[in-house]
């Protein structure tokens, strides 16, 4: 895999409840360049991010109803409407983890769906929704059933960790996940993914994006890998 296909499948990630407007400046100017399929930040920047990214190749990425998914459909559909119109293209949505391991299934596709289709009325069917299931509170079982309900609700991707949660991705949420949206869906490996290895390996798995917030240095790692 050459430099510009790996940096295709990153989502660049500046979620850290600490970083301001200043230090995220100067982030995303570090990492406007190099080529990303998105930057994800939290909401707040997402302005920042459009003026930053105009005419680049890189999308803005934002989150909802981050990071615990609990927070009202009504509540979700709003948020998601105001970042595309502040220059969201893609939205990572947190599912429902609640309602899900409580059998609600109708519930949490209708919240995933209304998401859905916010971003496709505001983006005029375009947009991008990634639906992240916190595969760390479920089983196999219950992760390719969230995929399912996923892609009944018309997302585009699912997606393993918001990075909270009580674990990361693993290599075996992404084959399950792979296999239960089959091409119905894409997958996004997103949580503890920290170096080269790792991204390759969730790619070797099924992953058509990481989110990491260590990106540069899994492309630079590429990089010297591919001299020496």
């Amino acid at each position: 895999m050459d430099r510009r296909e790996l940096a295709s499948r990153i989502d660049q990630t500046l979620l850290k409840p600490t970083i301001g407007m200043r230090e995220a400046h100067e982030w995303m100017q570090r990492n406007a360049g190099l080529g990303f399929a998105s930057l994800c930040v939290s909401p707040f920047l997402v302005p920042l991010a459009a003026e930053v990214l105009a005419g680049t190749s890189t999308a803005v990425c934002s989150v909802v109803g981050f990071p615990l998914g609990y927070s009202l459909t009504e509540t979700k559909t709003e948020e998601a409407r105001q970042l595309v119109e502040l220059g969201c293209i893609e939205i990572d949505m947190v599912m429902n983890v609640g309602a899900f391991l409580g059998g609600e299934a109708t519930f949490v596709r209708e919240d995933i769906a209304q998401v859905v289709e916010a971003v496709r009325r505001a983006l005029h069917g375009r947009g991008i929704v990634k639906v992240i299931l916190e595969t760390g509170y479920l089983d196999a079982s219950q992760i390719a059933d969230a995929c399912r309900l996923s892609v009944e609700a018309g997302a585009q991707y699912v997606k393993t960790s918001t990075g909270f949660g009580p674990r990361g991705a693993t290599a075996e949420d992404v084959r399950v996940m792979k296999e239960a949206v089959a091409d119905a869906a894409k997958v996004k490996a997103a949580g503890g993914i920290r170096d080269l290895d790792a991204a390759l390996a969730m790619i070797e798995a099924g992953a058509d994006r990481i989110g990491t917030s260590s990106g540069a240095e899994i492309l630079a790692a590429l990089d010297a890998r591919q001299r020496s």
